[in-house]
């Protein structure tokens, strides 16, 4: 799914549009034990009730794709009977009317999500009616094309409130407010199908992190038969390390900055794009001869170091991902100079009274923590 699929999904989840029929619950103990476990029509739900769940499922999508939104598809056998695809297309077609699937279901996500807190499993089912679009691109409400069948999933940490003071209206004064179990923002969740090219998409399924660092390999593997990608981080250093091994004796700053600029390039070719642009191996190798690593030095390590460390020839590295884009660094032992992207070019190396310095050129005002101060020239006569 791209940004624009997921907002039109997302748009229905109001009080208006909604058109869930169904929500099921499972409250978890620190202990794994099913404490409560619920179902009810969604809208005999009480109105604030209505109001949270939505917001729930809202936080449940939102994101950056390739980040902490991951589009996940299930290898061909988890679409055979008994596969991880067959099991939620079963869930999904029984618009959880089934309270033998959501024990399985519920028992799956307990074997599964680590943790060590209290936490809540909530899942609803809805049918989206797809309108049609006008050759100018506009939505006709009253021209459906198709049915969206799907369910949202989001399983959501429950933590004490915290201690404070509030007003107690039985006693008229102000006193310690009661600590209630809380239910938080989702942790992880997931849409099944995915809705790709205004349609259901039932190979595939959007993967949720609050966390892009904690993506849960070993649970995207047991819900969907398909272990999630490597974190942004992971992504990054993969590139860092990547880009090191590369360049070799080559590794100069007019040359990393080189790599900066097509990053940047890149980026600002696709902002407006719905998906963001990603980097294969020889996207990667391309990248790296335009920044002027020579072909010598390329086939003397590139193709070697990607396969160590990508550990498959088809990674792919989400270039959104790579934090260098947002900020160009260099670190010496004593001083860490930040700058801008596009502003990374103003950086020098150069030989100064035979000290080899850094040097950026001083284009407009400075300020020193805060505080205006004047440049000044030492000429050596002060």
């Amino acid at each position: 799914m791209n940004k624009l699929e997921i907002a039109e999904i997302r748009k229905q989840w109001t009080k208006e549009k909604a058109t869930f029929d169904r929500i099921c619950a499972c409250y978890v103990d620190d202990d794994k034990t099913k404490t409560y476990v619920g179902r009810d029509a969604f809208f005999s739900l009480p109105e604030e009730e209505i109001f949270k769940y939505l917001e729930i499922f809202r936080k449940a999508t939102a994101g950056q794709i390739g980040r902490n939104l991951v589009n996940l598809e299930f290898p061909r056998e988890e679409e055979m009977e008994g596969g991880a695809q067959a099991f939620l297309l079963k869930l999904r077609n029984s618009a959880l009317s089934d309270d033998a699937l959501l024990d399985q279901f519920y028992d799956l996500v307990i074997a599964n999500y680590e943790t060590a807190e209290k936490y809540y499993i909530v899942l609803a089912h809805a049918v989206y009616d797809i309108p049609g679009k006008s050759t100018a691109g506009d939505f006709m409400e009253d021209a459906s094309d198709n049915l969206y069948d799907y369910m949202v999933c989001a399983i959501c940490p429950v933590k004490l409130s915290k201690p404070g003071l509030g007003y107690n209206e039985a006693e008229g004064r102000i006193g310690e407010r009661k600590r209630d179990w809380v239910v938080e923002e989702p942790d992880k969740a997931f849409l099944f199908p995915a809705y790709t090219d205004r349609t259901s998409n039932i190979h595939e399924v959007l993967y949720y992190s609050h966390k892009p660092e904690e993506l849960m390999p070993e649970f995207s593997e047991a819900l969907f038969g398909k272990s999630a990608p490597a974190s942004a981080g992971t992504q990054k250093e993969l590139f860092d390390t990547l880009v090191a091994e590369s360049l070799g004796e080559e590794a100069t700053l007019a040359t990393v900055q080189a790599v900066q600029e097509e990053i940047t390039e890149i980026l600002e070719a696709n902002k407006d794009q719905p998906e963001p642009p990603v980097l294969g191996k020889g996207d990667i190798r391309r990248l790296l001869s335009r920044s002027g690593v020579s072909d010598e030095q390329l086939e003397q390590t590139f193709d070697r170091s990607f396969d160590e460390l990508a550990g498959s020839p088809d990674e792919e590295i989400v270039v959104t991902n790579l934090a260098a884009a947002k900020r160009f660094t260099v670190k010496t032992p004593d001083i860490d100079i930040h700058v801008k992207p596009e502003s990374a070019g103003l950086i020098e190396n150069k030989m100064v009274e035979g000290q080899l310095c850094i040097v950026i050129p001083i284009t407009g005002d400075i300020e020193v923590n805060g505080i205006p101060v004047r440049a000044a020239i030492r000429t050596g006569e002060e």
